[in-house]
C-alpha cells in the first residue's frame, strides 16, 4: 500500500490518515516480531554515548521500518534514532524509534517498543506505539482516533501526587550532572508520591499514562524520537505534557513532564528549581 499526498487527491485527510495508520501499524508489528525473533540469541552490542548502547536488533528493526515507511509514504522525510534524518526537508516527515528501550531489550526486560509519528506542517497527525511484551498497542489520528489496546485513551482519575505513581527517566546516556538532576527528582518524588518507577522507554510510558496505568512521567533530557507519537495521545486522553515552566512541551523540547492533568500543577511544584 502506498499513501501519497497530491494536489488532486480527492480523498479526505481523515481517510488518508486512516490508511497511513493502518500501514504504519503493520510495519510496527513486523518490526516488533523481528525484535522478538532476535531477542533470544546473542546480540552484537556497541557503545554509543557514555554508557548507552545500540544493538544489531536496533539496526535490523530500523532498516525494516524505514523501508516500509518509504513505500507507504513516498516523498516523506524520515528522522530515525540511529540513521538520523533523510529525505526532503519542509514537507511531511516520520519521526521513528525502531527500538525505544534498547538497554531494557538487551537485558531481557519487557519495557521496549516500536514508536512512529507521522507529521504534516509540524504536527503529529498519526502515531503508533507498539510494545509486544509490555501489553501496549497505542494508535492515534489527530482529532479522530486515540486508543490503547482498542480502548479509548483515558487518563487516570488520581487527584493527588500522594496517590500517584510516577515514572522518571534515568538513562545510560546521562552525564554526571544529569544523573544528579534526575536523582534529585526521584528523591523529591520519593517523599511525595505513592510510587516512583524507572522504566526508560518514553513512548511506552506516555502510552501507559494515556491508558490510566501511570499517573505521571518526568524526563529532563528527552529525545524527539521516543516521544513524538505518544505526546498527542496523552493530550487526547485528557492529560498534559509540559516543560518544567508549565508551557506545553514540543517535540524538540528536552523537558517532557506528562501527567493525567489532575496532578500536573502539584507535580511541577515538586520539581520546581531542577
Amino acid at each position: 500500500m502506498t499513501v501519497a499526498r497530491t494536489g488532486d487527491d480527492a480523498r479526505s485527510d481523515a481517510s488518508r490518515y486512516r490508511e497511513i495508520l493502518s500501514g504504519a501499524e503493520a510495519i510496527a508489528m513486523q518490526a516488533a516480531q523481528t525484535l522478538l525473533a532476535m531477542r533470544d540469541r546473542k546480540l552484537d552490542v556497541s557503545r554509543k554515548q557514555l554508557r548507552d548502547v545500540v544493538t544489531e536488533a536496533d539496526l535490523a528493526s530500523e532498516r525494516l521500518v524505514i523501508a516500509g515507511l518509504r513505500a507507504l509514504t513516498p516523498g516523506a522525510a524520515i528522522l530515525s534514532e540511529e540513521a538520523g534524518a533523510s529525505g526532503p526537508a519542509g514537507g511531511s516527515r516520520w519521526i521513528v524509534d525502531p527500538l525505544d528501550g534498547t538497554v531494557n531489550y538487551a537485558s531481557g526486560l519487557a519495557w521496549f517498543s516500536v514508536t512512529m509519528a507521522y507529521q504534516e506542517e509540524g504536527r503529529t497527525r498519526v502515531g503508533v506505539v507498539h510494545s509486544p511484551l509490555g501489553d501496549v498497542t497505542a494508535r492515534f489520528i489527530e482529532g479522530e482516533v486515540a486508543t490503547v489496546n482498542g480502548r479509548d485513551a483515558r487518563v487516570s482519575s488520581c487527584a493527588s501526587l500522594s496517590d500517584a505513581v510516577v515514572s522518571v527517566i534515568l538513562t545510560s546516556h546521562y552525564d554526571e550532572a544529569e544523573v544528579a538532576r534526575a536523582a534529585e527528582a526521584i528523591r523529591r518524588l520519593g517523599n511525595r508520591a505513592r510510587g516512583v518507577r524507572i522504566i526508560v522507554s518514553g513512548g511506552f510510558e506516555l502510552s501507559l499514562i494515556a491508558d490510566s496505568r501511570l499517573d505521571g512521567f518526568v524526563s529532563l533530557k528527552a529525545d524527539i524520537v521516543s516521544h513524538a507519537a505518544a505526546m498527542p495521545l496523552v493530550r487526547a486522553a485528557g492529560g498534559r505534557v509540559t516543560r518544567l515552566d508549565g508551557r506545553d512541551s514540543h517535540d524538540d523540547d528536552l523537558q517532557k513532564i506528562a501527567s493525567n492533568g489532575l496532578i500536573h500543577d502539584e507535580l511541577l511544584a515538586c520539581l520546581q528549581g531542577l
